[in-house]
């Protein structure tokens, strides 16, 4: 099962153009070209689902790292091949304001005094691999905004905010 996952995660690199090139240079029967045509397919198939598995596009439920309890809703999209995270919910705890105004947020950036509901709080993730990388991602409670990365790890979704060398990281589920 390892050797066909490696086929398999190899095989992404390649083109399709790629590939009929090299099944018609390996095979020179009809027949045995037939079947690595076919199993080509399907090994295509494969790569393309193990693809769609590892997108981070969706909602997301953001949890607190104290309390363990659900904190908001973020809607992952994609745009020009570039992933951005709006927040659509928020949990307030109680004596919380249910409909929250980043007030901490630089007065720099356009979204200082706005509603966190409808904002969008991670930027310009690109994918690079399993992971997507070089993105900004806006703590609403601090106003902060730190390099992101995030990548799939099983079912959820790893976040991770960057300062400098430091870093925390986020679990999030569907």
């Amino acid at each position: 099962m390892a050797g066909l996952k490696k086929a398999i995660f190899s095989l992404e690199a390649l083109t399709t153009f790629q590939l009929l090139l090299l099944s018609l240079v390996t095979f020179k029967t009809y027949g045995e070209m037939k079947r690595t045509q076919y199993l080509l397919i399907i090994l295509l198939l494969l790569s393309c689902i193990s693809t769609l598995f590892s997108q981070i596009t969706g909602k997301w439920t953001s949890i607190d790292d104290n309390s363990g309890q659900p904190r908001s809703v973020v809607e992952i999209t994609e745009r020009a091949g570039k992933f951005f995270g709006k927040v659509i919910k928020i949990y307030p705890k109680p004596g919380e304001d249910p409909d929250p105004i980043c007030d901490k947020c630089s007065e720099e950036d356009p979204r200082f005094k706005q509603k966190i509901i409808g904002m969008e709080i991670m930027r310009e993730l690109i994918k690079e691999g399993e992971e997507f990388t070089n993105g900004h991602i806006l703590d609403p409670e601090n106003g902060k905004v730190y390099r992101c990365k995030v990548w799939i790890e099983g079912k959820v979704l790893k976040v991770r905010g960057y300062w400098g060398p430091f870093f925390r990281t986020q679990t999030w589920r569907p």
